[in-house]
């Protein structure tokens, strides 16, 4: 089956002022669109062409896992925003504080690590085999699912996802994010797990990579 672009689940302006419309035209229109046509060049002549996205990220290598994995990650990172998002529920605070110490811990620590991964990636909020939360950060196209581990929120630190509103400034960046976290989503992702034990949710962070078995 071909991989598509989704709709965004809001128009290109309604980020604005904390994320322009000139930088989702880019990073939605041009970067996230790139991806998955790539991703479709490459699965003509490929075993898992009419496999699900999710497969092919736990089963490819290479170009196509870099591909694949991105319009992934996108499409994930998308919807962990929203235009006038609601306060995260008493649930997910109760959660986030008890892996953390306190809500706003967890948010200076996620930050840290988005502003700290250096090159490009991802930071994520996961939970771990055993039901702890983690932040973890992944260079480049890699992503927890391939290692087992449920994403429940992620910021994009790529370039791209930043630099025509911040430049360089990826500490202001993440303060704009804050503003458009869509804790909805978010508490949906909690409430697809078993609640969660104290995690193991520090400063230190692991980098996941993309297997090496699937196809080429």
């Amino acid at each position: 089956m071909a991989i598509v672009l989704p709709k965004l689940p809001y128009d290109l302006d309604a980020l604005e002022p904390h994320m322009s419309k000139q930088t989702l035209d880019f990073h939605y229109g041009k970067h996230h669109k790139t991806y998955v046509d790539k991703a479709n060049k490459l699965l003509e002549d490929s075993e898992l062409k009419d496999a699900p996205l999710e497969e092919i990220v736990m089963r490819a290598s290479g170009t196509l896992f870099n591909n694949a994995a991105q319009v992934w990650n996108h499409n994930f990172f998308w919807n962990c925003l929203a235009p006038a998002p609601a306060k995260p529920d008493k649930a997910v605070q109760a959660a986030l504080s008890k892996a953390f110490g306190s809500f706003d811990a967890f948010m200076d620590q996620f930050s840290e690590n988005a502003v700290s991964l250096f090159g490009s990636g991802w930071t994520w909020l996961v939970r771990d085999s055993d039901g702890s939360l983690e932040i973890v950060k992944t260079s480049n196209a890699a992503s927890p699912l391939t290692d087992h581990r449920q994403p429940l929120l992620v910021c994009d630190v790529w370039e791209h996802a930043y630099y025509i509103d911040h430049r360089n400034d990826r500490l202001r960046y993440l303060q704009n994010y804050w503003q458009l976290v869509n804790w909805d989503f978010v508490a949906a992702n909690f409430g697809d797990a078993p609640a969660p034990r104290r995690g193991r949710a520090t400063r230190a962070t692991r980098a996941t990579h993309a297997p090496h078995r699937g196809v080429h």
